[in-house]
């Protein structure tokens, strides 16, 4: 009795562990995904030179 209960918690911690890893793996999926949209779009767009170009006049002027 006490084996079997213990078999059983043990395979239900074991499923909810894996499915766990799963949902980390979707949201690390999904995530990607709008980081290459984004970029994607910011490169078609332009503004992506313009912003790094702003950050650099800025850091170079607060550095003098």
């Amino acid at each position: 009795m006490l084996l079997s209960l213990y078999v059983r918690l043990r395979t239900r911690i074991a499923e909810q562990l894996a499915q766990t890893t799963a949902e980390y793996a979707l949201v690390i999926l999904a995530a990607a995904a709008v980081a290459v949209v984004l970029i994607a779009w910011a490169r078609s767009s332009g503004k992506l030179p313009a912003f790094f170009d702003n950050i650099i006049d800025q850091v170079a002027g607060s550095a003098q």
